[in-house]
């Protein structure tokens, strides 16, 4: 039985993470549970799967927990993971508030399945060291090796699809996008759209920040990030493909000229099940698909002119350093004033475009460094939104 910790259990992620562990009985132990400020959730969920630890943020909030050890705050975050005994971390944390827990399983020796894609976005290169590092002393010790479980269904479907060929012979990652809900506005159209529009995506029920990053692909941008770092590619060898129906979850072109792709349906508890289960495959009673029943599969390039937050992307992956850092914060930012109504569609790609051209990179940083330019930002991005007389 495998040990689980989940840390962000009352999001969508983790929501659908203990769906997963419904319809595998016997599979999994949760032994830590995390979330930010839904005590009311989670006190059904500690009733149900009866962990030995959980935490919460806010001190203040007082819920029941029984006989479960309640921890608070980052320190009781960080605590948690130090403490409890799990073989692999579920990492769901929304932001990058997930940076940190994240250093700390590697440092504890586990592995994680990452659904929190600014762990990679803002400190990939870092991750990957920490992991380096960590693995040359557990193996002279002789214990399991620390390894990353993509959640992600596009970076999920490629970690699969990679399983056809060597590393040495990757000619091509096609990463596949839905288009969002706006794909077929217009750049005058996109002026007046709300969030309330924004937050209806046709094919996927997400969180509301990632919902508004996939109408920008701002997400996708982020995506191509944390493929690089996953995958040890180059952004050249990535290509962003629109595929509205999102069945094709993504695919890999070997130097063969062979295309070899993860099709399901739309369902994140696929992916979710995946890193859960490797190496193997749970049977499951989730919806199958069925090609018969499928009409039409259409693919398309993104326009880059309409939606710059994913050409901004593409160069932060390209550029490296702390640059996906600062497209990160400025992107939270920028959603978060969309989302409480106080700008328009466009001014998101405007806010993150001017807070990047403000920000002198830095190569090679460290975790201190990433946070600090996180931070900053976060101010700068909050300033230029003012310069927009945002009322």
């Amino acid at each position: 039985m495998k040990k689980l910790l989940i840390l962000g259990s009352t999001g969508s992620i983790g929501k659908q993470t203990l769906d997963v562990i419904r319809n595998s009985p016997g599979k999994f132990k949760i032994v830590g549970l995390a979330c930010n400020a839904n005590v009311k959730l989670l006190e059904e969920q500690i009733k149900e799967f009866k962990p030995k630890f959980v935490c919460v943020n806010n001190q203040e909030l007082e819920f029941k927990s029984g006989n479960t050890k309640v921890l608070y705050g980052e320190n009781g975050l960080l605590e948690l993971i130090r403490k409890a005994d799990y073989d692999l971390a579920v990492l769901a944390i929304v932001g990058a508030a997930g940076l940190r827990p994240a250093i700390e399983i590697i440092h504890a020796g586990k592995s994680i399945a990452l659904a929190t894609k600014e762990v990679m976005v803002l400190a990939g290169k870092l991750v990957n060291e920490e992991i380096k590092k960590k693995n040359k002393e557990l193996q002279k010790k002789g214990k399991p090796l620390i390894r990353l479980f993509p959640i992600d269904s596009e970076h999920s479907a490629i970690w699969q699809s990679l399983a056809s060929g060597q590393h040495k012979e990757i000619e091509k990652i096609f990463l596949t996008c839905s288009g969002g809900p706006f794909r077929n506005k217009t750049t005058e159209e996109l002026q007046g759209l709300t969030a309330e529009d924004a937050l209806r995506h046709p094919t996927w029920n997400m969180g509301k920040r990632i919902t508004i990053d996939s109408a920008t692909l701002m997400n996708k941008g982020f995506e191509v990030i944390e493929a690089k770092w996953l995958f040890d590619v180059q952004t050249s060898q990535i290509e962003v493909i629109i595929h509205p129906q999102s069945i094709l979850h993504s695919a890999v072109m070997f130097k063969d000229g062979s295309v070899i792709g993860q099709f399901s349906l739309p369902d994140m508890r696929l992916p979710i099940q995946y890193a859960l289960s490797y190496p193997e495959r749970f049977k499951n009673s989730f919806p199958r698909l069925s090609f018969a029943q499928m009409k039409t599969l259409t693919f398309d390039s993104p326009d880059m002119n309409k939606f710059p937050c994913l050409k901004y992307g593409l160069e932060a992956a390209t550029t490296g350093g702390t640059l996906a850092t600062v497209i990160n914060a400025a992107d939270e930012i920028a959603v978060r004033l969309f989302l409480d109504n106080k700008i328009k569609f466009p001014d998101i790609a405007n806010i993150i475009g001017k807070t990047m051209r403000k920000h002198k990179n830095i190569q090679n940083p460290t975790l201190g460094e990433i946070l600090k330019t996180d931070t900053w930002a976060r101010e700068t991005a909050m300033k230029i939104s003012n310069d927009l007389k945002i009322k």
